[in-house]
């Protein structure tokens, strides 16, 4: 059972399109899967469509409102949510975070644990020293090229976009906070164009320098502007900047937001482009020995769209993922097997409305408030409870015409009626639904 996941306020955008692809590679995968959807052709759907979106009205990517009370910089730890410092709060005291002590480093140095710590002992298991949590994700499956790209949105992700499209290609984008707020119209295009976005925390700091409320603003803010931004996709992955995380950045970013963490197992050391830090050269000579090499693992190579230079450097590469049989794939999509946002299979497809739960396990009863604001739904004086966290993840009421559970009182009639809405549904709530239209057929 996954644990609680606090989340966003809705600031605004459009509602998502009905699903036009369907791309899934069923892999082995060490963390379990925590969301459960129909397949496209199955007969249920025609019983039960899926809504087109979260029920928020979102406001335009880009404008005014949609920017309003997000940070323009470092978040301020002292004014972050209640919601989130209360989960927090509540996953300390219930011992789900573990108490490593904070790392310091200067710029460009990797971080170091005060003096007796040991990064890569079972305490700390800092990815920074290469220790592999059993929970992260390093390789892609045998033959196949993981595909993601770093620090976008920026003013070279078009370029970026137009090759990956003509080559009928999809990829995760790690963003970052700071850069959506900077950049709408790019963001805007990598989503619409099918790619998946991922978080990459607010501003890129060395995350195990920083204290928990400072992690929680980092990953909250972003997940929360991500959110709202994609019509009310929550993201389910995100990679520490530089790499750097440790047992108790990755417990913050999994308990409190649902985020898994995707590092990589080779490094092209693109983003030294503009410094002389590496050349093209370099970097086509690395990709062809790693191309040509081994295919098992698969690889998930760190790349970025930060400079001209570094998304030229993938395109030149490209055809030697091509030439030397690997399947390319997006990296979200191989780690979450298909499924890349918590509540979304990918951009193409629809949200689960709120109060339907995204998990197999549990079925929430009562509807959300209809306030848009999370602060109506949590109280701010005590830990949320599960059920509580999972409809403010939803961030909206409940779909007019929809329950979150069929009621004993129901009739078989009243609830088939029920389950005809618009809406996906959990695991429970099909079987249910399945089981009651039988029912109000029978003579």
């Amino acid at each position: 059972m996954f644990p609680a996941f606090l989340l966003f306020f809705s600031l605004p955008f459009a509602s998502a399109v009905p699903a036009t692809r369907d791309h899934v590679h069923n892999i082995n995968h060490p963390l379990p899967a925590t969301s459960w959807y129909l397949p496209r052709d199955h007969p249920a759907n025609d019983l039960f469509k899926r809504a087109p979106g979260d029920g928020v009205n979102y406001a335009p990517v880009g404008s005014p409102t949609w920017s309003s009370g997000f940070p323009q910089s470092t978040p301020d730890p002292n004014k972050l949510p209640a919601e989130w410092v209360n989960a927090l709060n509540a996953a300390v005291a219930a011992g789900k975070i573990p108490n490593v002590p904070q790392s310091t480093n200067t710029p460009g140095v990797n971080p170091v644990y005060p003096q007796g710590v040991n990064p890569n002992g079972p305490e700390v298991c800092s990815a920074t020293y290469k220790c592999r949590h059993p929970e992260d994700i390093w390789d892609a499956p045998p033959n196949y090229f993981g595909t993601g790209f770093d620090d976008g949105p920026l003013p070279d992700t078009p370029k970026l976009l137009q090759f990956l499209q003509q080559n009928h290609e999809t990829a995760t984008h790690f963003m970052i906070g700071v850069n959506i707020l900077a950049y709408p119209q790019q963001f805007s295009a990598t989503f619409e164009s099918g790619g998946d976005i991922a978080a990459h925390t607010w501003t890129h700091p060395y995350m195990t320098t920083l204290n928990n409320l400072e992690v929680l603003g980092q990953l909250g803010w972003t997940s929360a502007l991500i959110k709202n931004s994609t019509g009310g996709r929550i993201p389910r992955f995100w990679r520490p900047p530089y790499g750097d995380s440790d047992n108790r950045v990755r417990a913050i970013a999994k308990e409190i937001f649902g985020l898994e963490t995707i590092l990589w197992n080779q490094d092209t050391r693109d983003w030294s482009l503009l410094t002389g830090g590496t050349t093209q050269a370099t970097i086509h000579n690395s990709m062809q020995q790693w191309l040509s090499g081994p295919k098992t693992p698969g690889l998930i190579v760190l790349e970025h769209e930060s400079s001209d230079q570094s998304v030229q450097a993938f395109m030149d590469a490209y055809p030697l993922i091509k030439s030397n049989g690997w399947n390319a794939m997006s990296v979200a999509q191989l780690a979450g097997n298909g499924t890349t946002y918590r509540n979304a299979k990918d951009s193409m497809s629809s949200v689960t409305p709120a109060g339907i739960l995204v998990d197999d396990d549990i079925v929430p009863s009562g509807t959300p408030s209809s306030s848009s604001s999370s602060s109506s739904l949590v109280p701010s004086s005590a830990p949320p409870s599960r059920s509580t966290v999972m409809q403010t993840l939803g961030q909206s009421q409940t779909p007019t015409g929809s329950g979150n559970s069929l009621a004993a009182t129901n009739t078989p009639t009243e609830s088939a009626a029920l389950c005809n809405t618009d809406t996906t549904w959990s695991r429970t709530l099909l079987l249910a639904c399945l089981t009651v239209t039988v029912l109000s057929a029978w003579p």
